[in-house]
């Protein structure tokens, strides 16, 4: 997998939407190159939908920029609850994709499914491994655990009430790994600094936490980010999709008071109306990794090896400050810096046991 670089070559594309339920498919067309026009590049969503403002639309602008670059077809479905799942897999398989990719941790047994059962198609998941690898399966996985870390410090350094919170969607690895790297870059912080911050809402020793039960429900995540801020803290985040938004909404309604640090994406360009409370956000280079593997299939290239993004191969990273720059001091800036090149040399271990394996 190559290194992140974002790609800018635009040409036509003809896209095929599949709905979930049995909703009418709509397609359109754009002028342009269509040199593999033949060649069906499908994505299917999990439930948070592709404008989730977080890991599905990041995945699925992988999808776009490969269908762009090198004038695919594009076919997606999108998932509206778990039960779509299978039907929606099945329904790429009958439109005779060349690739598939699954977007997260919870279309793993209805992908690896469709992959053991349709040897002659590629596929490729975000967020998931098979236990035993499949020939025709390429797992796209990030240690966040890394980036986490950084915005656990981040959050411990800018505090002012010397309380941060943090809730997840469901209680996976891959929300947990979130909330794991970030306690533990508090406590990173706290015994650099001889200081005391607390984490609320995630015992990373113990593995227990705070939940919305799912990533839909925005009035379950602003209730959880609520009886955080009720609790002294004055910094979240939230590792729960669209239902985390709900804990931006209760950081924007403080007037200042709270601030935040959004997960998958960049927030302050995925979800914009909330930047003006986001210090950073964890970012995941999942749009590269998907555009990576969909143009491995196009150019005869695909394996599956996995893929782990990591802050050494910028697979995974910490956002701009944005609106924050000048309020995050130069010296925690500097210490942030620091850190990454202490966990890339492995002189900072993260403990997370729900880190992937380095590709």
């Amino acid at each position: 997998m190559k290194k992140y670089v974002r790609g800018t070559a635009i040409v036509g594309v003809l896209t095929l939407a599949v709905a979930a339920c049995g909703s009418k498919p709509s397609d359109s067309a754009s002028s342009g190159s269509s040199a593999n026009k033949d060649f069906k590049a499908c994505m299917v969503s999990d439930s948070g939908g592709f404008d989730d403002k977080s890991f599905n639309q990041t995945s699925y602008k992988g999808l776009q920029d490969a269908v762009k670059e090198r004038g695919l077809t594009e076919v997606k479905a999108e998932s509206k609850s778990d039960n779509d799942y299978t039907t929606n897999m099945t329904a790429m398989v009958s439109a005779k994709c060349n690739v598939i990719v699954a977007v997260g941790f919870k279309l793993e047994d209805a992908t690896e499914a469709a992959a053991k059962a349709n040897p002659n198609i590629k596929f490729a998941i975000v967020d998931s491994a098979p236990k035993a690898p499949i020939a025709n399966l390429k797992p796209l996985l990030f240690n966040t655990a890394q980036s986490s870390f950084q915005a656990g410090y981040l959050a411990a350094a800018m505090t002012q009430s010397g309380k941060v919170g943090t809730f997840g969607g469901l209680q996976i690895p891959t929300v947990t790994i979130f909330m794991d790297g970030f306690a533990q870059g508090v406590r990173y912080y706290n015994t650099q600094k001889s200081k005391n911050v607390q984490v609320l809402g995630w015992d990373d020793q113990k593995q227990k936490g705070l939940f919305t039960g799912d990533f839909e429900d925005k009035a379950k995540g602003q209730n959880n980010a609520q009886n955080l801020i009720t609790q002294g803290a004055d910094v979240l985040f939230p590792v729960a999709g669209p239902s985390g938004l709900g804990g931006l909404q209760a950081a924007k309604a403080s007037n200042g008071k709270v601030n935040a640090i959004w997960v998958d994406t960049d927030g302050c360009i995925s979800a914009e109306e909330y930047c003006s409370v986001l210090m950073s956000s964890v970012e995941k280079g999942m749009d590269v990794a998907v555009k990576d593997a969909v143009i491995s299939v196009v150019d005869n290239k695909f394996d599956n090896t996995q893929f782990t993004g990591t802050l050494q191969n910028g697979g995974t990273a910490i956002a701009p400050f944005h609106d924050f720059d000048s309020k995050v001091p130069a010296d925690v800036k500097s210490e942030l810096d620091q850190i990454k090149a202490d966990i890339i040399s492995g002189k900072i271990t993260i403990e997370s046991k729900v880190q992937p394996k380095a590709s």
